[in-house]
Order: structure tokens, then sequence, then C-alpha cells
């Protein structure tokens, strides 16, 4: 079977589908009364037969959970090879293709794919008597929502199915596939935008004895939220766009720490340039305080790929007996391995310098220290600055006053089409700020989100 020959695009998710499809191409003419292939399995027509079936169902299931439509056989192809990480796939992300004898396998490789997308099944479906199968070639679907990927992301691996039909040789598939790989990457770091840690057990322990690992998960759904959405904070938005500008444009560029009240879009912001930089390699990963002893781990998975990662702390802020911030402070700056060029940390945090602060850490009055305290309490108020210090661009988020909070209530409203009088929804908008968390932009957009749904409900 030809996908046995394969060189470098050998190991797929998914790839039993592949196995069997072409054990169908391979076996379905023997297919007849009690037939056993060369491989021992049951050839006999119910039985393959069956098998065709079960593929078709298979393929209309993945339709479902990815958002495919057109010929699904041929999308599940693409799905297939746009997934696939390995040498040449790595190395032709953003970059664009690379050089040397690793090309002429993988247009091997690209041949036995251009069979497989070149397959007439019309034969198969005739001696199987299996119309069916016409489904599959045109499949249409009242809704192209994917459980895997954005919308955007969906269509275009639709669309490259169709591109390879359209290649009249392996060389120019080949050159379609690695465009692919140039403007989107490959794997998961390709096709989506941020991502989360998730603890998994491990067959062996390492080398601390651990018997667990950390794994980088796409997040599936992430707000389409732009800086330009966030009402007002100019001087803030043009601060962290210019850093990230730097950082994924190969400039040097500083971790960044956004601090100030609550509900002033602070989180929003990192939301917005994972949308507006990920066409040009950027990505997020969200990872929370209890998993600050996995930073090396995440750190090693992404180190050597030709994306820019952003680590993403949200919310961060530590108590006195809490002790993670010191994996933190080692992983951003002071261990002996130097934090790879692609990787930033941005927090956010509504404390200036993240550790909770004591009137006791700042006051040295001559008095005897109580046995409960550190003798040296400048020492102390070093140790709980010094992480904060790490972060070369601090950015303060402020609560808006009275008149701030009206404007963003205004453009909230326009933005939303409510066709509410100005002078109604302002009076509506402080009665809401009172009861339901004061001066803040989360406060309004949940004002207009109220007075959306009750004037269209």
């Amino acid at each position: 079977m030809r996908e046995k020959e394969l060189i470098v695009y050998r190991t797929f998710q998914e790839g039993d589908l592949l196995t069997d499809m072409a054990w169908l191409m391979s076996h379905y003419e023997e297919a007849g009364p009690g037939e056993i292939s060369a491989e021992g399995r049951a050839c006999t027509t119910e039985a393959v037969k069956a098998l065709f079936y079960d593929c078709i169902h298979r393929l209309i299931e993945l339709a479902g959970t990815y958002g495919f439509h057109g010929n699904l056989w041929h999308c599940y192809l693409a799905n297939l090879l746009v997934n696939n990480e390995n040498s040449y796939s790595r190395g032709c992300e953003i970059r664009g293709g690379i050089a040397g004898t690793i090309n002429q396998a993988v247009l091997h490789d690209i041949v036995i794919f251009k069979e497989f997308y070149d397959y007439d099944f019309e034969p198969m479906c005739q001696k199987l008597h299996v119309p069916e199968f016409a489904m599959i070639q045109h499949y249409e679907s009242s809704s192209l929502e994917s459980k895997v990927y954005n919308t955007r992301i969906c269509a275009r691996i639709c669309e490259l199915a169709a591109d390879f039909c359209r290649d009249n040789t392996p060389e120019e598939m080949k050159a379609t596939l690695t465009h692919f790989y140039k403007e989107y990457g490959v794997g998961k770091f390709g096709l989506h935008k941020s991502f989360r840690i998730v603890q998994e057990e491990r067959s062996g322990q390492d080398n601390s004895g651990a018997g667990t690992g950390a794994r980088i998960e796409p997040i599936l759904n992430i707000a389409h939220v732009k800086l330009d959405d966030l009402v007002g904070y100019e001087l803030q938005k043009k601060k962290l766009r210019d850093n990230t500008e730097a950082f994924v444009s190969g400039r040097k560029a500083n971790n960044c720490l956004l601090f100030g009240d609550a509900g002033t879009g602070k989180s929003s912001c990192i939301k917005a340039i994972a949308n507006e930089y990920y066409d040009r390699g950027l990505r997020v990963i969200e990872v929370y305080k209890h998993q600050f002893q996995d930073l090396n781990q995440v750190i090693g998975q992404i180190k050597s790929r030709n994306y820019r990662f952003i680590i993403f702390m949200d919310d961060l802020s530590f108590e006195d007996f809490e002790i993670e911030y010191k994996y933190l402070k080692a992983v951003i700056e002071g261990g002996l391995e130097k934090k790879p060029e692609n990787v930033l940390i941005y927090a956010t945090s509504n404390r200036r310098h993240l550790i909770r602060e004591n009137y006791g850490d700042k006051t040295e009055d001559g008095h005897l220290p109580d046995i409960r305290q550190d003798m040296h309490t400048s020492d102390t108020v070093q140790e709980k600055l010094s992480l904060v210090y790490r972060f070369g661009v601090t950015i303060y988020f402020g609560a808006p006053d009275k008149k701030q909070f009206r404007e963003i209530v205004r453009a909230l409203g326009k933005r939303y089409g409510l066709e509410v009088p100005e002078e109604e929804l302002l009076a509506e908008a402080n009665k809401w700020e009172l009861s339901h968390g004061g001066l803040s932009g989360r406060t309004a957009q949940q004002f207009i989100d109220y007075i959306a749904g009750a004037v269209y409900k």
C-alpha cells in the first residue's frame, strides 16, 4: 500500500482513515466470497463494502468536527498535510522554504499524495454498489462552524484542497503546500492564535522525578477583539503596540506588565494583539500561576519554532505565603539559560508590584524587630520588587472619570447601533454604574449589553 512508502510524511493524526482508504484502493478488486487479503484481512465483498461505508461515515464525522465542505476526501488529505510537523514543514513555516536533499524526499511523498488526490473512485463504487460516496465528493453543510479551527482557517484548508486538484504535477502541488506553510505555518502553532497549558501524565519520569508533563493545547475560541475596539487609553495602546511591533519585527523588545484598576481593558488588549499580529507569526500562550514550575518545559517546546510567542499571565498577583513568583523570576531573567529571543512575557495585574505589600515591609523605625518579622526589611522590599523590575515596560490603566465613562458609553452605543436618545442612554448608564461596580470600561460594556438585550428582545 502506497502510504507505507511515505518518507517524511508518515505519522498523522486521524491517520487510520488514510490507511483504510489506501487498503480499499489496493484490494477492492479482490473482494469476493471468502477472500482473505495478503495481510490476513477479511476481503469478502461484505467486509470490504462495510469498510467503505465506515470510511464514508468517518469522513462525514470529520466534516462536522472540522467544518469541511466540498470534496471531503480531498479536505481530509489537505488537513493531514497542513498538520504534519516534520523537518520540512517546520523549516518552511514563516520562512517559506528550505534547501537541500529534504526537498527530494518531500517530492517523493507528494507524488503519493497526488495519486490519492487523483484517484478515481467510480470503479470502486460500481463494484461494491456504494453510490453514496458521491455525497462525499460534493458535500454541502448548513453550518461551516468548526470545533477545531477558526472560520478563516477552516475555509482556507478547504480552498487548499481545491488548489491541490488544480495542480497538474507533484511539483506544483509541493509548491502550493510550501506557500501555505509560509503563509500560515504548520500544525497547532500555525493554525491557531492562542494556547493553554494542560498537565498530562507521562509514561516515564523526567530527570526531576516528575511523572507529569506540560502539553500546549490550542484555545479554539478567542474573542475577535482589536485594540481599536477599546475606547480611550490611546497612550497605553500605543505603548503596547510599539513593544509588540518591535517584537514581531525581530527587534529588541521588553517583557510587559499591564497594571491598574479592574475592568479597564488590560486582558482585552492582550486578546487584541493576539488577533492583530497573528498573520505576522505571533502566538499567545496563557499560563496560570500554579503552572509556573512548568515554564521551562513550555519554553523548551517553543524556542526552536519560527514564531514569536507571548507567554500571557492574566490577573497576576501573589500573597505573602505564595512562592510561585520565584519560578517566574528565574525564567524571566536570572537563570543560567538565556531566555529565547522568540519569547516574551506579558502579564496583567491589579497590583503595581504584583506581590502583596505590608506597611511593615517599608518601615525601619529602630525598634527591635518582632521575632516573626524579617531582620532586614529593606531586603524584604527588594525581594518583592525584584519581580516587577524584570518587566521592562509597565503600562498603567486607570479607571475612567465620569466624563470618560460617558464617552465610552456613547462610543459603544454607536457601535451597537442603539436607537436610544443620548440623554436617556447616559442617564441610565449613570444609574447602572452606581450598582454594578462603578466607573470602568467593563461596566460600560455590561450596561450596553443589557440595553441591547432589552431593546432587541
